[in-house]
């Protein structure tokens, strides 16, 4: 949150708010949005008015309608009443009830939380989540600061802006440390990446009683990403509360906070009915039930808090603001260097916190097929480091980043370099740090030690089961391995882990894809596509995909919709792949050039050159250059060919490049070893038809391409490929053909 001066307050559009709304001041500021005080000048009371920023309605123009209508469902008394709509299009505003009153928070470190009072607040909670999830609705950040107490001890829940439909078809995940959320109050399960839902409130619940009764949160010397780690990783329950709390509640508060959510209660209701017996009430509603000192405490207003000169300021500053941050629903940390800018009339300094950071450098990771998510990815886990170069997860990170720049952009040593580095220093900080072997495991994987790139993956699975980034990079092991059994088994496990999440998805595709199972593959993409239509990746797959079922229409529709979304060399190079199998080889010169440019593309990678130079070579003007685009990619391939010298697809694909260039000798020694690898796969056989053509070995070529028909690479593609014009031909491979058609037809 952002307090701002009054005299640079934002101003509403006079045309979208009614003139009986007199606009008071700004109250407070968020991401995306302004929350003012206004005064009705019609029903003589005071409103909250909330609205997106300008530049977040173009985004997200649906938000505030939608948190409107969530919150205007919710008919329980604790929940903020929303009193209409106003303004017209991307002007709209939100207005609803001012709640007056202190945090839960506050009222915790006040010293009055009896075990009274705290059955009562826990009961008022209950009450109305129970309402609210009969709708299907969660909140899914209950913390004390999104809590108010009225003078009366009546509890109000705000910010249900953050509510969601629960919905098993959604395409959302959280990722690790999501900061919509207070970690001490967030479940396990939703700090390893799952949605909301019903039992993650009950968590939250019960980790407030627990607060309010055991007088001091559990992990109350941990912060940060280390309180993540032991809620995370701590199984056991949660310790007894003191003696004056009842056994029934104690029990009730130990099941609430379990980590496994199936052992917790089943519903907020069951929380409620546990209370209530407690309490001798079996009525279905709350009656407040307050300490006398909180009730005849004089309660601070929320949107009343005056503004003081610098000079009169006072540690009271530290409530006004957090009511101000619990109405517009913001976090308070990063308010504190607002407030001394205030005082002291400097700027403030952007505040830097490692939770943030490390959030924001794992979602990177999680993303890490955008353009701009390793250099974020890169930046964030710096700047932790920067400020505690001990930190693993940091190093971890910053090494998984580093190897994804080697790989995307330029495969320059200098980034793997900077990736084993980084490992090995994660490793050395704490070698019990499951993100710390997954590193390790992915720069060995780039260095060709496969073996030892799966031991690392092992351990860290060990370590930590549903490590995201450890499954995924375990299951990539096995399919470059072609262990597909494998492969499937543990992205069955991550699937069922994190059900929303489209790396699995895709990868997933992939599998089947290389098994040349394209009917399933296309399926799996076209989910991947569903759950997140920003990767580009997910529509250069479902191209390919697509051109191998000879559906090239439908697979340069699908490379458009991906380029209007986000131009990506991936769709580039896809696109140049359908148009030259289409026989339009100047526009796919035109595809091709994009996807190793500078600007568009990624220039270091040697497949994007040798797709240039395949185009290149059908069109007259551009013979001579296709050489050199060859000499390009064998150039970019050598070393890594030299790190993994039995890597299939590597290997098939050097001895392509150096018969088209006219190294025969080489290119001959090199093909044999790859079939020798891998006499059964497709695509192996079709390089090493096309190989034995160019070097002008028919017999050789034509076995070769009748076993890749065999195993089942696509015939369409046999037949566009220009270099198998005069093979194609030959009496052999027509009688092939006619052979292949009897049996189909039988």
């Amino acid at each position: 949150m952002e307090l701002l001066d009054p005299l640079r307050q934002p101003t509403l559009q006079d045309g979208n708010i009614s003139e009986h709304y007199e606009v008071r001041r700004l109250l407070g500021e968020g991401g995306f949005g302004h929350v003012f005080e206004a005064w009705d000048t019609k029903l003589c009371r005071s409103v909250a008015l909330k609205r997106l920023k300008p530049q977040a309605d173009v985004l997200h123009p649906e938000k505030l309608i939608n948190e409107a209508r969530l919150a205007a469902s919710l008919r329980h008394a604790a929940f903020v009443r929303i009193f209409s709509i106003e303004g017209q299009g991307t002007g709209q505003s939100i207005v609803m009830e001012l709640v007056e009153g202190q945090t839960l928070g506050q009222f915790m470190h006040s010293g009055a939380a009896t075990v009274e009072a705290a059955l009562d607040i826990g009961y008022q909670i209950a009450d109305a989540m129970d309402e609210a999830h009969a709708m299907d609705l969660v909140h899914g950040d209950l913390k004390p600061s999104n809590l108010m107490l009225e003078a009366n001890g009546k509890v109000r829940i705000l910010d249900f802006g953050l509510a969601r439909h629960m919905d098993p078809q959604a395409t959302q995940t959280t990722a690790l440390c999501d900061l919509q959320g207070t970690i001490a109050y967030m479940a396990p399960e939703r700090l390893m990446g799952r949605l909301p839902d019903t039992r993650g409130d009950v968590y939250a619940l019960g980790a407030m009683l627990y607060e309010m009764l055991a007088g001091q949160r559990h992990f109350a010397h941990l912060n940060g990403l280390a309180l993540a780690a032991a809620h995370m990783q701590a199984t056991d329950p949660w310790p007894d509360l003191p003696d004056t709390v009842p056994p029934a509640i104690n029990a009730l508060v130990r099941a609430m906070t379990a980590h496994d959510p199936g052992d917790r209660p089943r519903t907020m209701r069951d929380v409620r009915d546990a209370i209530g017996t407690q309490r001798g009430e079996a009525a279905r509603s709350a009656t407040p039930l307050v300490n006398e000192k909180l009730a005849q405490k004089e309660l601070p207003a929320t949107v009343s808090i005056q503004l003081p000169i610098p000079r009169k300021r006072t540690l009271k500053w530290g409530a006004a603001i957090a009511l101000l941050a619990v109405l517009a629903g913001w976090q308070l940390p990063n308010v504190l260097p607002v407030v001394k800018s205030l005082v002291t009339g400097e700027k403030a300094p952007q505040p830097y916190s490692e939770m943030a950071s490390m959030a924001a450098g794992m979602e990177a990771l999680r993303v890490f097929d955008r353009d701009t998510s390793q250099r974020t990815a890169i930046e964030e886990f710096s700047k932790v480091l920067e400020h505690n170069p001990s930190n693993a997860a940091a190093a971890a990170g910053l090494s998984l980043a580093s190897s994804l720049r080697y790989t995307g952009n330029g495969r320059d040593e200098t980034w793997l370099q900077r990736a084993d580095v980084s490992a090995k220093q994660a490793l050395a900080a704490d070698n019990q740090l499951a993100l710390s072997h997954v590193a390790q495991a992915w720069v060995y994987e780039i260095q060709g030690k496969n073996e030892e790139a799966l031991r690392e993956a092992t351990i860290s699975l060990n370590l930590e089961p549903n490590n995201l980034l450890g499954l995924y990079g375990k299951a990539r092991l096995y399919i470059i391995s072609h262990k597909f059994e494998s492969a499937h088994s543990i992205l069955e496990k991550a699937i069922a882990a994190y059900p929303q999440e489209r790396l699995f998805n895709s990868m997933l595709g992939y599998m089947y894809y290389k098994q040349g199972d394209y009917v399933t593959a296309e399926k799996i993409f076209r989910n991947s596509i569903r759950m997140d239509p920003q990767s580009p990746s997910a529509y250069a797959s479902l191209n390919a995909t697509l051109l191998r079922q000879n559906r090239g229409d439908e697979a340069l529709q699908v490379l458009q919709q991906g380029l209007q979304i986000h131009p990506h060399w991936e769709l580039y190079t896809n696109l140049g792949t359908s148009l030259f199998a289409k026989g339009d080889y100047l526009a796919a010169v035109q595809a091709f050039e994009n996807a190793v440019s500078e600007k568009k593309g990624s220039p270091g990678t040697y497949l994007l050159w040798a797709n240039l130079a395949d185009a290149q070579r059908w069109v007259p003007a551009q013979i001579k250059l296709s050489r050199k685009s060859y000499s390009r990619a064998i150039e970019l391939l050598s070393p890594m060919l030299a790190r993994m010298p039995n890597d299939i697809t590597m290997n098939s694909r050097m001895a392509l490049y150096q018969a088209y260039v006219g190294e025969k000798k080489q290119a001959l020694n090199i093909v044999k070893h790859a079939v020798n690898l891998a006499p059964q796969a497709a695509e192996v056989q079709f390089r090493a038809a096309l190989t034995y053509e160019l070097i002008n070995n028919r017999s050789e070529a034509l076995n070769a391409l009748i076993r890749a028909s065999k195993l089942g690479y696509p015939l369409n593609l046999i037949e566009s490929a220009p270099d198998l014009l005069n093979l194609r031909r030959d009496a052999r491979y027509q009688q092939f053909l006619i052979t292949l058609e009897r049996d189909n037809k039988k």
